[in-house]
């Protein structure tokens, strides 16, 4: 699998299981100028800004492991732009969704939610 496709799966994983907690998409892989957020999503009067990591496997490590400083710089960047854009959202909580296969070919979701950059 490539790793955009993994990406993509991941993501898919990711919004489902969002849904099934009771969180509304908004946006998905949304963009400004060279910055993108996977997820955008709200419950109880709460924008989520979710970034979502996928792995296959477990070799070089869990897929949060894979959220440097440059990437949450990046994110907590695009969140200004779309908070911006978007003034009625007054309040902002960063998650992040961290996505991998075990090797029963299950596939693990761990959610990490309100986590500080």
């Amino acid at each position: 699998m490539q790793n955009k496709d993994t990406g993509f799966l991941g993501e898919n994983i990711a919004a489902a299981h969002l849904v099934g907690l009771g969180f509304h998409i908004l946006e998905r892989n949304w963009r400004y100028k060279h910055l993108e957020i996977d997820i955008i999503s709200s419950k109880d009067r709460l924008l989520h800004i979710v970034e979502v990591k996928t792995r296959t496997s477990l070799d070089f490590g869990f897929p949060e492991q894979m959220i440097h400083l440059q990437k949450m710089q990046f994110l907590k960047n695009a969140a200004a732009h779309f908070q911006y854009r978007h003034p009625q959202w007054k309040w902002i909580q960063f998650d992040v969704i961290a996505i991998y296969k075990k090797p029963t070919d299950e596939w693990a979701i761990d959610f990490f939610e309100d986590v500080y950059f």
